[in-house]
């Protein structure tokens, strides 16, 4: 589970287990969890947010999803060394 950033006291990470899903991320106050707030990337080079189960507050929320935005090349590039794939599936 490769830890990508630090928003704040949020962290940014993947599960390593879930290549076969769309590009997306995982956010959670202090460790990460499997529980976490979910967020796709999109092919356009935005985010949606897939659900909020770490209960993060929507203006801190927004602030991160901004962040993501502004990393997406970043996250893309080491979902696909991590992950092992030349091709990235997004959600839309």
């Amino acid at each position: 589970m490769p830890n990508l950033f630090h928003i704040g006291g949020y962290w940014v990470y993947f599960w390593s287990n879930e290549n076969s899903e769309p590009i997306h991320v995982h956010v959670a106050e202090g460790r990460p969890t499997e529980n976490a707030t979910k967020i796709w990337l999109t092919s356009k080079g935005g985010c949606i947010i897939a659900n909020n189960n770490s209960r993060i507050p929507q203006n801190k929320l927004n602030d991160i999803a901004d962040v993501i935005n502004a990393q997406f090349f970043y996250i893309c590039r080491r979902w696909q060394e991590h992950m092992k794939v030349d091709n990235i599936k997004f959600y839309c």
